[in-house]
């Protein structure tokens, strides 16, 4: 004689345990904790990268409006070294000596970046967050003076080379 299989009143409903779910968060959680440096640390990297735009940038508007300077397609006042005053005038312009009419200007930057280093609010203009250095300024203290020779980042921050972002 054939008799049915016993069935009991609980059926297993589909869905995962709670030891299954505690084991996934426990896995994604180390992957987050491995993750979390490598973001930080292209986070990093891609400041860096944009310092060292900007310092270019910066640097060869620098050099531009001093070689303007000496072919005289700007003014230069006695007892000046032919920098900038400031790094507002390379955003704002000069007058070109070479244009006889006196309308047309030079410009040697369109805007003037912001350090990306630089702890300082959005409320800073950007022209301050750099720290300038004078031509009369020695390399290894710089100091900001007459003109603007050179910028540097006024972070106390070191980079990913190993060197402080102030001597970029």
């Amino acid at each position: 004689m054939w008799t049915e299989p016993r069935r009991n009143n609980f059926t297993p409903c589909a869905g995962f345990t709670l030891i299954e779910l505690v084991v996934t968060l426990a896995i994604l959680g180390m992957l987050a904790a491995v993750a979390m440096p490598m973001v930080e640390l292209t986070v990093q990297r891609s400041k860096e990268q944009e310092l060292r735009a900007d310092l270019r940038e910066i640097r060869v508007a620098i050099d531009a409006y001093h070689a303007a300077q000496l072919e005289g397609k700007i003014v230069m006042e006695a007892n000046t070294s032919g920098y900038p005053p400031d790094l507002k005038t390379l955003a704002e312009g000069v007058r070109d000596m070479t244009d006889a009419s006196g309308k047309k200007s030079m410009y040697f930057l369109r805007r003037i970046p912001r350090d990306p280093m630089s702890g300082e609010s959005s409320n800073v203009p950007a022209h301050e967050t750099w720290g300038l250095r004078s031509y009369e300024s020695p390399p290894d203290n710089p100091q900001s003076g007459q003109d603007v020779f050179d910028v540097y980042s006024k972070s106390d921050k070191i980079g990913l080379n190993g060197r402080p972002y102030r001597e970029w």
